[in-house]
């Protein structure tokens, strides 16, 4: 069975990664599994089966997560209840390891955004689907490299592209905010008659106002912005990866 190595001109991530080899493969029936070798292999012939009665994609999703710490385990199930309370067709423990027919491979690589979150794009491709259950094994060698920071980007990325919720939320908190703002001027108008000698002058109605109004903006403007950055990503319609040379090459 020949082997392809791709070498790209830089670290484009882990998802362009996968992508490229992708775009590469020419075979029938497709398998990505992760290199630390903590997925099951045993589970390929369940997929394997699969594909064989008629599956499309074949879905590994771990039945446990193996040594995972607490805290890992904990913000991985805050991240897909919070993925799926936006509305982003998700698949709970479902990483990157799956099976996919050649059709099912052409239908992903159909989609040209440059900010590709597979695994929420993979669930809306449609055709016929099967979970695979496995039990995630221990880590023996290494330590993994996807950093605390890199899995906050994976879920922000995940979220502004399958989710506009956020900004519906910007909108529900703007219009809280003005009714807050409107009961508040009501409450420092009677304490301002009823109550003068227990009001400070100008306190209330400077200070927390704008201490209030001026966190939910930068909150909103941050939110927004984050939108925009991904429009401002996608317009410029750069490439997702660069091949430097394949193992090919040299044959």
């Amino acid at each position: 069975m020949p082997v392809l190595g791709i070498k790209l001109s830089r670290n484009y991530g882990h998802q362009n990664a996968m992508v490229a080899g992708l775009t590469m493969s020419t075979a029938d029936a497709i398998l990505t599994i992760d290199a630390d070798l903590q997925d099951d292999i045993n589970a390929i012939k369940d997929m394997l089966l699969a594909y064989q009665s008629g599956v499309h994609l074949a879905l590994g999703v771990r039945s446990s997560r193996g040594n995972d710490n607490a805290f890992k385990k904990s913000t991985a199930l805050g991240y897909y209840k919070l993925m799926s309370a936006l509305g982003v067709n998700i698949i709970e423990d479902h990483a990157d390891f799956r099976l996919m027919s050649r059709r099912a491979l052409d239908a992903l690589l159909a989609h040209q955004e440059v900010n590709l979150f597979l695994r929420g794009v993979i669930p809306t491709i449609g055709f016929a689907t099967k979970i695979i259950h496995y039990k995630r094994l221990d880590r023996e060698f290494g330590e993994t490299k996807y950093t605390l920071k890199k899995m906050l980007g994976l879920a922000i990325n995940g979220i502004t592209s399958f989710s506009v919720a956020p900004l519906r939320f910007v909108t529900f908190t703007g219009a809280i905010v003005s009714a807050a703002s409107f009961m508040a001027a009501i409450w420092v108008m009677v304490i301002r008659v009823f109550f003068y000698g227990y009001a400070v002058p100008g306190w209330a109605s400077t200070v927390l106002p704008i201490l209030f109004l001026g966190g939910i903006q930068l909150l909103s403007l941050g939110i927004i912005g984050e939108y925009i950055g991904k429009i401002y990503l996608e317009v410029k319609k750069r490439p997702r990866f660069l091949i430097e040379k394949t193992s090919d090459e040299n044959q």
